[in-house]
C-alpha cells in the first residue's frame, strides 16, 4: 500500500468518524473529527460538505458558506455544495437575519467590556429570536446570566446550547458551575430552616423580637436549678483538668493546618480556572485565525476566477488590448484556479503574453536609450512576471544594467548573479558574470587606496615627531626607522 492510499484511508476514517458524532449531534467533536479528515486528504469532498453542515448546524453560517465554496472550487460538477449554497441563497431574508445576529451578538460583546450587561442581554435576546441555532450567542447569554445572577434564565439558555451542541466544553462547564451553585444554595436554605425552627420571631411595635423556643421544663424549678449547678461544676472541673489544657494548643495547630488546606486547596482551583480559561482563549484565537486565512483565501480564489472568466469574454469577443488583457491577468494567482479556470488561463497566457513581452522590451530599450530608468524598469519587471528567461535571458540582464544605471546597485548585483545562476551558458549570464568581476575589481581597488590613504598619515606623523625632537631625539628615531 503506497502512501497516498495510506493518507486516502485516514481520511475516510476521521470522515466516518466526524459522520457518527454528527448524527449525535456531538458537533464539537464532529469539527475536530473533520478537520482531521481534511489534513490528511484535502480534496476529500464528502468531508467539507459535511463540515459545512455541522457549522450551518451550531449557526456558524459564514463558516459554512467557506467551506462549501472550497468544495465547489474543488469539484465544480455534481457537487451537493451547489444544492446548499443555492439552498442559502434561495431562502428570503436568512442570510440578512443571520448578518443582523452576528452584529448584535459582536455589539453585545462590546458592551460587555464596557459593564453594560443589560443592554448586552437585550441584543442577545434579539441574536437567538433571529437565529435560534447561534450556540455563541446562547452560551453569552447564559455567562451574562450567571454574572448577573440570574440562575433560572441561565439554565434555560445553557440548555438550547446544549441541545444543539451536546459535548461543546464551555457549555458543559457552565452547567456544571450552575449546578454547584444551586447545591450551595440549597445547603443554606436547610441552615437558614433548621434555625428558624429553634426561634420565635414576633412584633413588637416597630420592632422585630427573636426569642428562642422555650421547653416544658419551668425555669425557675429549684430542683433542677441545683442539680445543673452541680452538673455543671463537676463538668466544668473535669474538662478543664483532662480536656481543655492539654488540648488547647493541638488545637491551634490543628486550626492553622486546616487554614493552610483549604488556602491551596483554593489556589490550585484558581490556578486550574485561569488554565482552563487561558486554552480557552487560544482556541478561540487559533479558530479566529483559521478562518481568517480560509476567507482570504476563498477571496482570492474568487477574485481570480472573475478576473479570467472577464478576460476570457473579451479575448473571445476581440474587443480589449491584449496589454489590457495582460495587466488583468497578472492579478490572477493561478495555483488557487480549478482545473477550468487554469486552462482558460494557460490558453490566453500562452497567446498573449509572448506578445506583449515583445512590445514591452522593445519598449524598455527605447526608454533605457532615452534614460527614462523607472518606465523601462517598470516595464521589464512585468516581463519578469511573465517569462523571467525572455530571449535567453536578455530581458533580465536589460533590468540589471537600468537598475545599475539608476543608481540601485544591489538590485543590479542581485539581477546579475541570478542570471549567472539560473542561465549559466547563455551570453546574458557571460555579461553579467563580466559587470560582476568589474564590480568586485572595483570595490577592491577602492579598498586599497583607503590602505595607500592610513599609510602616508602615519609617516606624515612619524616625521613631525623626529623634528620637534632635540638631537639625541633625532638620532634615535633614526635608529627606530633603520631597525624597522
Amino acid at each position: 500500500m503506497d502512501y497516498s492510499t495510506k493518507l486516502s484511508y485516514q481520511s475516510m476514517y476521521w470522515y466516518n468518524d466526524g459522520l457518527k458524532k454528527a448524527k449525535i449531534r456531538d458537533l464539537t467533536g464532529a469539527v475536530a473529527s473533520l478537520r482531521k479528515s481534511l489534513q490528511y486528504n484535502r480534496d476529500n469532498i464528502a468531508a467539507r460538505n459535511l463540515l459545512g453542515l455541522v457549522y450551518y448546524g451550531r449557526g456558524d453560517v459564514v463558516e459554512a458558506l467557506v467551506e462549501w465554496i472550497l468544495s465547489k472550487n474543488i469539484q465544480s460538477h455534481d457537487n451537493i455544495a451547489n444544492y446548499y449554497i443555492l439552498k442559502v441563497r434561495e431562502t428570503p431574508g436568512e442570510l440578512e437575519a443571520i448578518n443582523q445576529a452576528v452584529k448584535k451578538y459582536n455589539q453585545s460583546l462590546e458592551y460587555c467590556r464596557q459593564n453594560g450587561e443589560d443592554l448586552a442581554i437585550i441584543q442577545l435576546k434579539k441574536a437567538v429570536t433571529v437565529h435560534p441555532s447561534y450556540v455563541k450567542a446562547h452560551q453569552l447569554l447564559a455567562l451574562i446570566y450567571m454574572h448577573t445572577e440570574q440562575y433560572a434564565y441561565a439554565r434555560q439558555s445553557i440548555r438550547a446550547a446544549h441541545k444543539l451542541d451536546t459535548t461543546n466544553e464551555f457549555t458543559l462547564r457552565c452547567m456544571h458551575e450552575l449546578n454547584q451553585i444551586r447545591r450551595s444554595r440549597n445547603v443554606k436554605l436547610k441552615e437558614k430552616e433548621k434555625k428558624d425552627k429553634h426561634t420565635v420571631t414576633y412584633n413588637l411595635g416597630n420592632e422585630t423580637i427573636i426569642q428562642p423556643v422555650s421547653s416544658n421544663l419551668k425555669d425557675n424549678a429549684g430542683l433542677h436549678t441545683v442539680v445543673n449547678i452541680a452538673i455543671g461544676v463537676v463538668v466544668g472541673v473535669a474538662v478543664m483538668r483532662f480536656l481543655i489544657m492539654p488540648a488547647m494548643n493541638a488545637s491551634q495547630q490543628q486550626e492553622v493546618n486546616q487554614q493552610t488546606i483549604e488556602f491551596s486547596d483554593q489556589i490550585a482551583t484558581q490556578e486550574a480556572q485561569v488554565s482552563a480559561l487561558k486554552k480557552e482563549l487560544e482556541e478561540f484565537r487559533s479558530t479566529s485565525e483559521a478562518t481568517q486565512n480560509v476567507q482570504a483565501t476563498a477571496e482570492s480564489t474568487k477574485e481570480s476566477y472573475e478576473i479570467v472568466i472577464n478576460v476570457a469574454s473579451h479575448y473571445r469577443a476581440k474587443d480589449m488590448g491584449d496589454a489590457a488583457m495582460v495587466e488583468e491577468l497578472l492579478r490572477v494567482n493561478p495555483d488557487s484556479l480549478g482545473t477550468v479556470g487554469r486552462e482558460n488561463y494557460d490558453e490566453i497566457a500562452e497567446d498573449l503574453f509572448p506578445k506583449v513581452c515583445n512590445s514591452l522590451y522593445s519598449t524598455s530599450r527605447e526608454n533605457f536609450e532615452a534614460v527614462n530608468y523607472p518606465a523601462a524598469i517598470e516595464n521589464l519587471e512585468k516581463v519578469m512576471q511573465m517569462d523571467e528567461g525572455f530571449k535567453d535571458g536578455e530581458a533580465l540582464l536589460l533590468l540589471a544594467q537600468t537598475y545599475e544605471k539608476s543608481g540601485d546597485q544591489d538590485q543590479a548585483n542581485l539581477k546579475y548573479q541570478k542570471l549567472v545562476e539560473s542561465y549559466p551558458d547563455t551570453e546574458a549570464a557571460a555579461a553579467a558574470k563580466e559587470a560582476l568581476e568589474a564590480q568586485n575589481k572595483k570595490a577592491g581597488k577602492a579598498g586599497d587606496d583607503d590602505g595607500a590613504g592610513d599609510g602616508g598619515d602615519d609617516g606624515a606623523g612619524d616625521g613631525s615627531a623626529d623634528g620637534a625632537g632635540d638631537d639625541g631625539a633625532g638620532d634615535a628615531g633614526d635608529d627606530n626607522a633603520a631597525a624597522e
